[in-house]
This record gives C-alpha cells, sequence and structure tokens, in this order.
C-alpha cells in the first residue's frame, strides 16, 4: 500500500482530517437512512457499519424518526 500524501502543514493535514469526517457523517447518515427506509432492521445496518445494534440506534434513531422514517423494531 502506498503512503497517503499529508499536507505539510499540520493546520492543512488537520482541517483535511476534520474536514474527511465531516462528510463521512453525512454519507453514513443518508446510507442508514436509506437502508431503514428499504426495510433494514438495526442489527443488519449495525452490521454493515461494524458497530452493535445499540451503538447504530443511539446515534441514527432520533434523526430518522424526527424524518418521518419508519423504524423497524425486530428483524424477522
Amino acid at each position: 500500500m502506498s503512503e497517503v500524501p499529508v499536507p505539510t502543514d499540520p493546520a492543512d493535514a488537520l482541517a483535511a482530517v476534520a474536514a474527511l469526517r465531516r462528510l463521512a457523517d453525512r454519507l453514513e447518515d443518508a446510507a442508514v437512512e436509506q437502508a431503514m427506509r428499504v426495510g433494514w432492521g438495526w442489527p443488519r445496518v449495525a452490521e454493515a457499519l461494524g458497530v452493535t445494534r445499540q451503538a447504530v440506534y443511539k446515534k441514527h434513531a432520533q434523526r430518522l424518526i424526527a424524518a418521518g422514517v419508519k423504524l423497524r423494531r425486530r428483524e424477522g
């Protein structure tokens, strides 16, 4: 694997990290919402993200409810 080019100015490098984190968070929000809208349950979303069901629920449930997404209680 080749090295990732890092800006020589630490301020630039850290700003890039912060921007990537914001982008990753927005992408995760959109992907979780899409998955829930097409019927995925919390366990499946959690597995896809590599986290626990509880973690994904805690992070996304309130926002999804506010957006009018119908949440599944159990997969079956």
